[in-house]
């Protein structure tokens, strides 16, 4: 007994002892390295900013010509419309009557021509024979010249009737976005009445308004970007044309810059803002993502060779382009600097 007693003390000294042991550390895992990029000191061009607004080269409104009833209505705002489609129609009852009457006419006029021509043929026989008078011979043909300028008078009214019933089928005169309708289907139209608003998307162009004493400068460049912003877009200027008047009241020069064709997602009055190129210099920038604003503080993470992010206040310039800023303080060049900077601040202690 005395030898299994203590037996059993042994085995309970072994788990109390293998209870109270602590498992040992794992080892942390190690997460993603951030991504980074470098702070650079590199040459850039030096640009003059202006506002300016998107407008159309060609737009245009669609009017009634006739009076009627719009009975069909085939477009809508924002819709494509290619050159010749029919846009809407007006009932056309009303110009095909006066058609029909200006032909019948047309017809009475050119029976009653052939018969003053047969009897000035007749006449001109009779009067080689002596039967009538030159006096009489002249009365025919003045009749049958009558009746041919009437003929000509109608045949041109029939036609100007047939132009007017073609009114009623409203034609687009190019291609190009529905951008505003004017009439509804069932509302009367009559001349003058706009119908319908378009434009070539193809065809547009930005318009900036600038200080007079900057135009020189601006014109010796000669080279300009454009930024929408509603775009998150930098778009190549293709032309830029420079006004020659000046309002004499703001002082300053409109300037004309035409867009690429296939620049698409932009449309008249859209907002956009003119880097005028006035000449290059090295600044010190850093890539646009890397930035975040924190109410008024603006500043980027910086990432150590340790590869931790430490937050850093800075304070940005107006040079750069679409994916780089100028940096006027708070950094160095060859500094690295976090691409998100949403993540790499969560990373932080007590994030």
């Amino acid at each position: 007994m005395g030898r299994l007693r203590l037996i059993l003390a042994a085995l309970a000294v072994a788990g109390l002892a293998a209870c109270g042991e602590a498992p040992a550390p794992k080892p942390a895992a190690k997460g993603d390295a951030p991504k980074t990029a470098a702070v650079e000191l590199r040459d850039v061009e030096l640009t003059t900013s202006a506002e300016a607004v998107m407008e159309a080269v060609r737009q245009s409104t669609v009017s009634a010509q006739i009076a009627g009833r719009v009975v069909d209505l085939r477009f809508d705002v924002g819709d494509y419309v290619k050159k010749g489609d029919v846009i809407l129609r007006i009932d056309e009852r009303s110009a095909a009557r006066a058609l029909e009457a200006s032909e019948a006419q047309v017809l009475e006029a050119q029976a009653a021509l052939a018969n003053a021509r047969a009897q000035y043929e007749r006449s001109k026989q009779l009067l080689a024979q002596k039967f009538i008078s030159q006096a009489a011979l002249d009365q025919a043909e003045a009749t049958y010249k009558a009746a041919q300028a009437r003929v000509g008078a109608l045949v041109a009214g029939a036609g100007q009737a047939a132009t007017e019933r073609s009114f009623a089928t409203v034609v687009a005169p190019y291609s190009g976005v529905v951008s505003a309708r004017h009439i509804e289907l069932g509302e009367m139209a009559s001349p003058g009445r706009p119908l319908m608003t378009g434009f070539d998307p193809s065809t547009l162009r930005v318009v900036a308004t600038v200080p007079q004493a900057q135009v020189a400068l601006i014109q010796s460049g000669g080279k300009a970007r454009i930024e929408v912003p509603s775009l998150g877009r930098w778009v190549d200027v293709k032309a830029m044309t420079i006004v020659p008047a000046a309002d004499p009241r703001t002082h300053t020069t409109r300037i004309r810059l035409e867009l690429p064709a296939e620049v698409r997602g932009v449309y008249p009055g859209v907002y956009a803002r003119v880097h005028f190129v006035i000449g290059k210099a090295p600044r010190l920038l850093v890539p646009r993502a890397a930035v975040v604003r924190r109410s008024e503080v603006t500043a980027v993470y910086v990432v150590d060779e340790q590869g931790r992010a430490h937050m850093r206040q800075i304070r940005l310039g107006s040079a750069g382009d679409e994916t780089s800023v100028e940096v006027l303080a708070g950094l160095k060049p060859g500094e690295r600097v976090a691409l998100e900077p949403i993540k790499a601040g969560m990373a932080l202690p007590g994030a």
